[in-house]
């Protein structure tokens, strides 16, 4: 009688043992214990991140965050747009012709100019006058005589500097050849002052034309003389 009492005893003792379930199994890979000792459930057949084969999320255990396979377009910046150079006044061209008359403020310096560099020598043709912005040229032709001696003058009104040339056209096919030129620097100018006038070496005589060139933007006229 005394080992049936014994028995049923030892099978009370180890009834809680065998009832302790809620303790996740050691070797149980679907139940984990987090940081505060709860257990984590899995469901089957689902296991901790980058155990057992289980691919770890992007970003989680050192994985890269681009899968195998998959692209990445590169990252693009939106291009600064370049700015287009703007203009500095600064133009070529013809410059718009004028009635001389519009440059009468001009016309007392003209005259004493012409008075001091030009004496004995006549106006060929009548003044020629432009509006000008910086670079552009004014033209006047007129046709050089054989034996004949000629100067240019000129005045400008507001631009830096004023220049002046005496250009023939030998033929339609050839260049331009540049006679004779100013070496005066200023808004006045004077071509062949002072009894250095260009003369017609040639026994024959062609088509020329007087050009101005200004610096800068203004007003400006000038006057052909021969002799």
């Amino acid at each position: 009688m005394r080992l049936h009492v014994l028995i049923p005893a030892a099978l009370l003792g180890l009834a809680p043992l065998a009832c302790g379930g809620s303790d996740p199994e050691p070797n149980n890979p679907s139940q984990m214990q987090n940081q505060y000792g709860a257990s984590t459930q899995y469901p089957p057949g689902q296991y901790p991140p980058g155990q057992y084969g289980q691919p770890a999320q992007p970003g989680q255990y050192g994985q890269p965050t681009q899968q195998p396979g998959q692209y990445t377009p590169p990252a693009t910046t939106t291009p600064t747009p370049t700015q287009t150079p703007t203009a500095t006044g600064t133009s070529t061209g013809q410059a718009t012709p004028i009635a001389p008359a519009a440059v009468s403020a001009a016309t007392p310096i003209l005259t004493a100019m012409a008075a001091s560099e030009v004496q004995g020598m006549q106006p060929e043709g009548g003044a020629f006058a432009g509006q000008f912005q910086d670079g552009q040229t004014l033209e006047q032709p007129f046709n050089i005589q054989p034996g004949k001696c000629y100067s240019v003058i000129g005045v400008g009104l507001g631009v830096t500097e004023l220049n002046l040339q005496i250009v023939a056209q030998p033929a339609p096919m050839l260049p331009p050849v540049v006679l004779s030129q100013d070496n005066t620097t200023g808004p006045n100018a004077t071509l062949g002052g002072k009894g250095t006038c260009f003369k017609n070496p040639l026994p024959v005589g062609g088509p020329a034309k007087a050009v101005m060139t200004v610096r800068g933007s203004g007003l400006a006229v000038a006057q052909i003389y021969v002799k």
